[in-house]
Order: C-alpha cells, then sequence, then structure tokens
C-alpha cells in the first residue's frame, strides 16, 4: 500500500518536536492534506528555521511547550483530542548528546514516557507512532543491515537515549494498551537530508552554510558511511504505518526500519562531493570541501537498515534515490538563499514527491 493523504483530511493529529526540522515537513504534509494538526514543541530550534520561514504556525495550532512538562503537555493534548499522535520530539544531536547527557536523557526518555501516559488516559486515540532513529541498534559494525529483533543498545547517550525510549515504548504497549483498541508502534530510520535543515553537526546544513560564507567545505569524518534518505521518505512511511495500523491494529501495530535501499549508503566524503557538484550544475557556483578529520567523540563509522520488513508488510519502496535528494536539497537551498519562493519550492517538492 501507498501512503492515502486523503485518510487525513479531517483526522486530528497531534505531533510533538512539530518545530524541528522533520517535524516542519510532517506539519506541512498533513496540513496539505487537511489534518486538523496540533503541534507541541520548543521554540523551533535553529535561527534560522524552517518552520518560521514557512510560516507553518499560520497552517496549524502550534503550543510551545516542553516534553518534560507533564502538566502542560496533558493539558495541551486533552484539548485536542487526537486521533493520531506521532511522537517526534527528541534531542537529536550526538555530539550534543556528550557536552548534555542529562537533557539528552530527560527529553528522550522522560519525553516519552510523558506523551505515552498522555495517550494511556485518553479516550480518544487509536494510532500511536514513535519516532526514533536506526541508531538504536547495537553497533557491530558489520556489512549487513540491522533488522528489527537486533539487540537494542546505542553507544553514545543520544543513541542510548534513543533505545531506551524504544524499550519505554514496548513496556507502556504490553502493560496498557494490550487489550486496547490504541495501535502502538515506533519507527527507526536512517540519516534524513532534505533542504530546511539548520542544525549544527550535520553534513547538508554544513555544506550549505559553507556555500552561503563562500568558504570551503568542512568535513570531520569523510569515511563514516551512512543510509541517507530525503526527509519525505520517512514522513511518508510513518503517515502510512499510523494510517495502516489506525485501521488494523493487530495486522501493522510493531516496529518498522525506515530507510533507503543499500545503494544509498554512503560516505560523507561522496555525499559531499555529490553537493558539490549539484551545486555547481545547479546554481553554476563553486563549492569544494576538505577533510579535517578531527578525533572527535565515538560514533559509529558503518551503520544501514534492512527494511524488509516495511517493504514485505506495506510493499513500499523509495521514490528518491539520494542523487535525486541532492538535487531537491539543492534546488531548496538556492531558492532560499537567493531569494526564490521557499513555500512554493517546499509545495512543488511535495506533488513531485506524492506524484500529484
Amino acid at each position: 500500500m501507498n501512503l492515502d493523504r486523503g485518510f487525513y483530511k479531517g483526522k486530528k493529529v497531534f505531533i510533538t518536536g512539530h518545530t524541528g526540522f522533520k517535524g516542519s515537513w510532517m506539519c506541512k504534509v498533513l496540513a496539505d492534506a487537511g489534518a486538523v494538526v496540533t503541534g507541541y514543541a520548543l521554540e523551533p530550534p535553529t535561527t534560522p528555521s524552517l518552520f518560521r520561514i514557512c510560516s507553518l504556525d499560520s497552517e496549524i495550532n502550534s503550543i510551545i511547550g516542553d516534553i518534560r512538562d507533564l502538566q502542560y503537555l496533558k493539558k495541551a493534548f486533552d484539548a485536542a483530542q487526537p486521533e493520531i499522535v506521532i511522537h517526534m520530539a527528541a534531542q537529536p544531536i550526538v555530539r550534543e548528546s556528550y557536552k548534555e547527557p542529562v537533557h539528552t536523557y530527560e527529553v528522550n526518555v522522560m519525553g516519552t514516557v510523558n506523551i505515552l501516559e498522555c495517550v494511556r488516559l485518553s479516550d480518544s486515540v487509536k494510532s500511536f507512532l514513535n519516532v526514533t532513529t536506526d541508531k538504536v541498534y547495537l553497533n557491530k559494525e558489520w556489512l549487513w543491515g540491522y533488522r528489527e529483533n537486533e539487540e537494542l543498545n546505542g553507544y553514545d547517550p543520544y543513541s542510548n537515549s534513543k533505545s531506551c525510549s524504544e524499550l519505554v515504548t514496548s513496556s507502556y504497549k504490553n502493560s496498557f494498551f494490550h487489550d486496547k483498541e490504541v495501535a502502538i508502534s515506533t519507527a527507526r530510520a536512517g540519516n534524513v537530508i532534505g533542504g530546511g535543515d539548520f542544525a549544527a553537526d550535520r553534513i547538508i546544513p554544513d555544506c550549505v552554510r559553507a556555500v552561503e560564507a563562500g568558504k570551503e567545505i568542512i568535513v570531520r569524518n569523510p569515511f563514516s558511511t551512512r543510509p541517507y534518505e530525503h526527509v519525505l521518505e520517512p514522513i511518508a512511511a510513518y503517515l502510512m504505518i499510523a494510517q495502516a495500523q489506525y485501521e488494523d491494529k493487530k495486522k501493522y501495530e510493531g516496529n518498522y526500519n525506515v530507510g533507503p535501499d543499500e545503494s544509498d549508503c554512503w560516505s560523507t566524503g561522496d555525499l559531499v562531493t555529490l553537493f558539490c557538484d549539484k551545486w555547481k550544475q545547479i546554481t553554476g557556483k563553486d563549492a569544494v570541501w576538505i577533510n579535517e578529520y578531527d578525533g572527535g567523540p565515538h560514533e559509529a563509522c558503518f551503520l544501514k537498515l534492512d527494511c524488509s520488513k516495511l517493504k514485505g508488510t506495506f510493499g513500499w519502496r523509495p521514490h528518491w534515490n539520494v542523487e535525486a535528494a541532492m538535487e531537491k536539497i539543492v534546488e531548496w537551498s538556492a531558492a532560499y538563499l537567493y531569494g526564490g519562493d521557499v513555500a512554493e519550492c517546499m509545495k512543488k517538492q511535495m506533488d513531485e514527491f506524492f506524484g500529484i
């Protein structure tokens, strides 16, 4: 099955982390589909931010609040009376988790507890999806993809906290939702790229910042290999899972890897080279990168997902490979940097992705 955006027309959807990069794209897709969206998050985590650039607070009910504040979260949740809940709020940066491990665990673990507590006490929710990461797995640096039944034990505080978030979800599911109509799933996505990401310590935003400043792109680990996918890929998969389990809990709830095909596992160096090539092709301007490995904190060198379950269950296939995704990123970034209509560019890419 493919995502039926018509399913979401009029549906009440509650999204945590809606002001972030992925959350903003999620809000735009759902608002465009006619969903009644309530978002709950802190102020946008970056300046500039995609959420502000596209004035998404005019398209949804945006509530600024801390996922760690259960009382305030529950007040917003109860007012929204959602049918579908998508939990995306997180501290998502590996290096930041080394600097602020307590904060990372508070947000990623207790934030999950808090949103699930709201779901537990609700009579309106039928479908809950916790968005985690490919980094939840105990990484053995092997060459094949991790499956959903592999051991969970992320190494760094970010990855480990998301492993804990998975365990919290499993515990709540077994303890409180076994005999209820609420369907509970998690989705583990690989490295997500796309226009409008301004986060620190991410390779594509680093590329865009460098070309904006007319500087060389600094690459701190060109040999690490990751599965890269355009942001619309996991968003479409998340919404597809949430819809399917809404309609048939027993058949569809579970844990799902959401990643690209094996051919889209790229080294950081090759990915940046592709960015430079596409930047020259689309803008006519040069972009170059240099290797400045800094011996930073531990990060997995090789990590990819086996998405056979998602493909077998739903007949799902990725739409865009990395080359196509990079074209969309450069197209969006050029519009942003050189006075184009960013919102229109975003809508155009959504229409192309969903085949409208």
